[in-house]
């Protein structure tokens, strides 16, 4: 899977963070079930798959590239190739069908776990990652770099 700070992530079909999309699926799942309960799963599955299509393309803009290098250990980061694109697509898929499955309960729990593993595997995941780009916080950056 890689290293998770170096220039090589998302540069692979998975990497550290294909888990964080897989989390990005479960937040749409409970979302897209609360505020649009009517549509069928099919449909809500569909809207998930495609916020996070055009998330993998605002997060391949120059913009979020360099906020990025900027907010976060991600200094060597130039953004994903396709085919890690597409394949955060379908872990974003896959979570969602898995937080259908399991449950909002049994699904926020993993979500749990998954955070908390993240943050001993490779000092990031999907909140910390959401933090630094939305408002940096320099202890983080430090704790995340090693130092």
């Amino acid at each position: 899977m890689g290293e998770a700070r170096s220039s090589d992530t998302s540069q692979h079909l998975l990497d550290p963070y294909s888990f964080t999309h897989v989390l990005n699926g479960f937040i749409f799942c409970w979302l897209l079930g609360w505020f649009a309960p009517r549509l069928s799963w099919a449909w809500r599955l569909w809207l998930a798959i495609a916020a996070e299509a055009v998330w993998e393309v605002i997060e391949n803009s120059d913009f979020v590239i360099q906020r990025y290098r900027e907010a976060s250990a991600a200094l060597g980061y130039f953004g994903d190739t396709v085919v890690n694109s597409l394949s955060d697509i379908m872990m974003c898929g896959f979570g969602f069908v898995l937080a259908r499955y399991l449950g909002f309960g049994r699904s926020l729990a993993l979500f749990v776990t998954v955070e908390v593993a993240l943050l001993f595997w490779i000092r990031d995941s999907l909140v910390l990652n959401i933090v630094m780009l939305i408002y940096p916080v320099e202890w983080i950056k430090e704790w995340q770099a090693g130092y």
